[in-house]
């Protein structure tokens, strides 16, 4: 497509529909019309574009007439009614909800990573494509370049995830928690069921019965779907930290060739959409204050894994990654790129 192609953003209020009109002006996106689309308890607010106004709208099954792309952004259950509808309109959807993320009839797609899987899709010709968990994005943008070079056998991460994650209520919660517990007044719990201030916890959603929670699944089993690789041995721990935006993970690496730090430096530098981060003498490495607001995943602490006993084969990593941006809406429009 050549000319501007017509835009719905669903769940436009939220956290994440707010970044889908940042990044789609930043970017200079080639928007034709713009409709927002939300709750009924959302509708009627007004929100900006590229110096206009316009009126928030309730979700319906008609919303989609006319358009070309649509970004979701809303609950699994929203997506799974609304984006075939939107899709049989003849609306491209870019869905950030979990709901099709394990659909093999729908691509997971990271640009930097796997852009292959959305070969033959264009907007305005309908279609669903899932855009990944926020933490799986960010652990394979830097990962992927270094498992192209020498192969990837395993994969520890932890990750420490920020507010942002779990969106704007759970943004402002955080910050009137702080005020109360400082005050030293009981924090307000509405978000979660404990206090977030001054406190870390695992991650808020279910745990299977093998004691990984759905985030730490998510990681797994996306990773495994975007590099179309079953045998890569994955383990995760996720875990909430109060942080206002941007997630952190340490990742411990095991490759099938050997990789050395020099060289897995000079391939994280060349990467798209990494920065380096990695100032051994000053213990300047990657934050989540530094990296928020920013495009690129921050990367340092890139060092030898010294179990491996003098053996090239091991690498840790600490990366920090914009939960809204990269995360989410940033690699959205991206794939939205990649269909015009």
């Amino acid at each position: 497509m050549t000319t501007a192609c017509n835009v719905a953003i669903v769940g436009a209020t939220g956290a994440v529909g707010l970044e889908f009109l940042a990044v789609l002006e930043h970017r200079d996106f080639p928007v034709g019309n713009l409709r927002l689309l939300a709750s009924h308890r959302s509708a009627g607010k007004t929100l900006t574009f590229r110096g206009q106004s316009f009126v928030v709208e309730e979700l319906a099954e008609n919303s989609f007439s006319g358009m070309d792309l649509a970004l979701f952004s809303a609950s699994g259950s929203i997506s799974k009614t609304f984006a075939p509808i939107a899709s049989e309109a003849g609306c491209t959807v870019v869905d950030n909800s979990s709901a099709f993320r394990m659909d093999p009839g729908t691509p997971l797609v990271v640009p930097e990573v796997n852009p292959e899987a959305v070969q033959g899709m264009r907007v305005g010709k309908g279609g669903i494509v899932a855009n990944p968990n926020c933490s799986t994005i960010i652990m394979l943008v830097p990962v992927s370049p270094l498992r192209a070079a020498a192969g990837l056998t395993r994969l520890v991460v932890s990750t420490y995830q920020a507010a942002s994650g779990a969106g704007a209520a759970a943004m402002a919660e955080l910050e009137q928690q702080t005020r109360e517990v400082l005050a030293g007044e009981p924090p307000t719990c509405n978000v979660f069921d404990r206090q977030y201030a001054f406190n870390l916890f695992s991650h808020n959603s279910d745990i299977g019965e093998e004691g990984y929670n759905t985030e730490e699944v998510k990681m797994v089993r996306e990773s495994r779907r975007i590099w179309n690789d079953d045998d890569v041995r994955i383990s995760a721990t996720c875990v909430r930290v109060p942080v206002m935006r941007a997630h952190a993970e340490s990742i411990n690496l095991e490759f099938k060739r050997p990789l050395s730090e020099a060289d897995a430096r000079s391939l994280l530098a060349e990467a798209p959409g990494v920065r380096l981060v990695d100032d051994r003498p000053a213990n300047h490495f990657p934050t989540p204050l530094e990296a928020s607001g920013e495009d690129d995943v921050l990367v340092g602490r890139i060092r030898q894994d010294i179990s491996r006993n003098g053996e090239q084969t091991g690498l840790d990593l600490f990366v920090c990654g914009d939960q809204l941006l990269k995360g989410a809406a940033l690699n959205a429009v991206q794939i939205a790129e990649l269909l015009l």
